[in-house]
């Protein structure tokens, strides 16, 4: 697509929501960043005449349709949506309440439910428009210490997949994001790191061992997302844009990892998976 483009980015106060909004702003395209705060949003952002900087607390079904509102109000349509806000609520099971996993899926999947409901009925009156929603490798493999984080990733997985075929005959596209580490501020504790409220003697010593290495990765991890925000523009400018898009060499390792272990589980126990048949009569 030749024409500039109208970005609709939540998350974008920082990390890679401030970067998408930078990417699509130095191609000409126009960007509406949303934020808990639009301050932080114009602050990490910075001022441009193709900007509008909204409040969206996207937890807030109402708060997500008034979002949606002005900025068509402002430029008219919304081309490219990405779904990109969330925090990462880490933790044995055991030890995180059903309050603070509760809260991890309102945030990172109901909340990308939340606006995308708001903004496909503007995208199918264009008969046009991309859903791009970040998920994870955690949404295509879960861990030890990241159930919630990985439920929430493995969730919009499979909404994902799902809405692609039914908003494709509507001329909306869909991309499915999963990166490796990048270096953003999702392990900043206490803003989008939570550690688990409980604590369970049997767990005690792995938590002492894993919580250093996740505050050391903070700050070291490989990727660049100023590179992912450059690359995600060409992603969704392709002819055909993927339905998945695997972002870093440690998520693509990652992946074919698992598909092949899929497969591998899918195979050990054939002789008992593919009898289950009636019987014929």
């Amino acid at each position: 697509m030749t024409d500039p483009w109208v970005w609709f980015i939540t998350g974008a106060s920082r990390g890679m929501g401030t970067q998408f909004a930078h990417a699509a702003l130095a191609v000409g395209h126009s960007v509406v960043a949303t934020g808990r705060d639009p301050e932080r949003v114009r602050a990490a952002v910075g001022d441009h005449e193709r900007l509008l900087a909204l409040a969206l607390d996207i937890t807030d079904g109402e708060d997500s349709a008034h979002a949606v509102e002005a900025a068509v109000e402002k430029f008219g349509r919304i081309d490219v949506l990405v779904n990109n806000a969330g925090n990462f609520q880490a933790g044995f099971f055991e030890e995180i309440t059903s309050d603070q996993f509760r809260a991890q899926m309102e945030t990172n999947f109901f909340g990308s439910l939340n606006v995308t409901r708001a903004v496909l009925p503007v995208m199918r009156a264009q008969s046009s428009g991309h859903v791009v929603t970040i998920t994870s490798l955690a949404g295509i493999t879960g861990g030890a210490f990241g159930g919630a984080y990985a439920a929430s990733k493995f969730a919009l997985e499979g909404w994902m997949e799902a809405l692609h075929g039914e908003v494709e005959p509507f001329g909306i596209r869909t991309t499915i994001v999963e990166p490796g580490f990048f270096r953003t501020e999702l392990l900043v504790e206490g803003d989008s790191t939570l550690w688990a409220e409980l604590s369970i003697d049997d767990y005690a010593a792995r938590t002492r061992e894993i919580i250093p290495m996740w505050q050391g990765m903070n700050g070291s991890q490989s990727g660049d997302p100023a590179k992912l925000a450059r690359a995600l523009l060409k992603v969704v400018a392709l002819p055909d844009p993927p339905e998945r898009w695997v972002a870093g060499a440690d998520a693509v390792d990652g992946v074919i990892q698992k598909g092949r272990l899929l497969i591998q589980q899918a195979e050990a126990h054939r002789d008992l998976s593919t009898g289950l048949d009636h019987d014929h009569d």
